[in-house]
């Protein structure tokens, strides 16, 4: 059976901390083409990607939910009663390929917890849906861990660079030039962005904007 990864997405305003270089309709473009790469990712990895959008959402034949409750109510729904493992992982998550969703999949814990930077949560992964009570938003790393052991639960951290590494900021961008080879990167080129070499470290550049990122 194919597992099922469940991946949360806003098509409508996302990315806000992107305003300062990407206006609404760039932000939503890029977004999707992030979700691209994430469910190509999923599948890769030979499971079945769900996903869970707060607004109607189209990708080739991946199923879509609309969210009609908070994250936490609706995952928590999917989680009664089923028995079967499933994953959850981020939209954002561009640099995400088949090992490190492997990576995920394959700890051999009872819930695998891949951490986001600021405390949060990219990628979770458990052997009986059941067992999960999603604790999103806040620090939602450490109340993961915590609800993991404090119901006996045998949990793993996922230590992987590429579902740490979620796409919030303009500084975050120069990963996916480095990193990436799918839409993201593609995306970015052909809005004109490119890599800017600086004394101590590299970004990007935009040509018609001012500075460098």
């Amino acid at each position: 059976m194919r597992i099922p990864v469940v991946i949360p997405y806003k098509p409508i305003n996302p990315k806000t901390r992107l305003s300062c270089i990407l206006t609404e309709n760039e932000r939503e473009s890029f977004a999707y083409a992030m979700l691209r790469d994430v469910v190509d990712a999923v599948k890769s990895a030979g499971c079945s990607p769900l996903i869970l959008a707060t607004a109607p959402v189209t990708l080739d034949d991946v199923p879509v939910q609309i969210l009609e409750e908070g994250l936490n109510e609706t995952i928590n729904k999917f989680c009664e009663g089923n028995e079967e493992p499933m994953a959850i992982v981020m939209a954002d998550l561009a640099l995400a390929d088949r090992s490190s969703i492997l990576s995920l999949l394959t700890s051999g814990g009872d819930l695998a917890i891949a951490p986001g930077r600021g405390g949060g949560t990219n990628g979770i992964y458990v052997r009986s849906a059941t067992l999960f009570q999603a604790q999103y938003y806040g620090m939602s790393y450490e109340k993961h861990v915590r609800y993991g052991t404090d119901t006996g639960l045998m949990v793993k951290i996922i230590d992987s660079f590429r579902l740490y590494c979620d796409i919030d900021e303009q500084d975050d961008l120069i990963e996916i030039f480095i990193h990436n080879n799918g839409y993201s990167r593609d995306w970015l080129i052909r809005q004109g962005f490119e890599i800017a070499m600086k004394k101590s470290r590299i970004g990007v550049k935009r040509p018609d904007c001012e500075s460098d990122l």
